[in-house]
């Protein structure tokens, strides 16, 4: 397993893979910050500078598009993918 990384760089779009990535495992942190990020309700923006690092005013569509992903990915992580973990 690749070390989760703290503030590790994000691609525009995070993976769909029906299994966990290098790419989701030094990414752990990343979900769970999102995944914490929408149970406190944090408007997507906030979300796409802080923790993402994209700047939503000068990409508002690109930045959108990359928290939708990694979201939907966190929550994926969070549903199924974790099973994978603890084989």
């Amino acid at each position: 397993m690749v070390r989760p990384q703290v503030d590790a760089e994000v691609d525009d779009e995070a993976p769909t893979a029906a299994t966990i990535t290098r790419y989701d495992e030094r990414h752990l942190i990343t979900y769970l910050r999102l995944l914490d990020a929408a149970a406190q309700n944090v408007p997507w923006r906030q979300v796409a500078r802080e923790v993402l690092r994209r700047d939503p005013s000068r990409q508002t569509s690109g930045a959108k598009r990359c928290w939708e992903s990694h979201l939907a990915r966190a929550r994926w992580m969070s549903e199924h993918g974790y099973r994978q973990l603890l084989k």
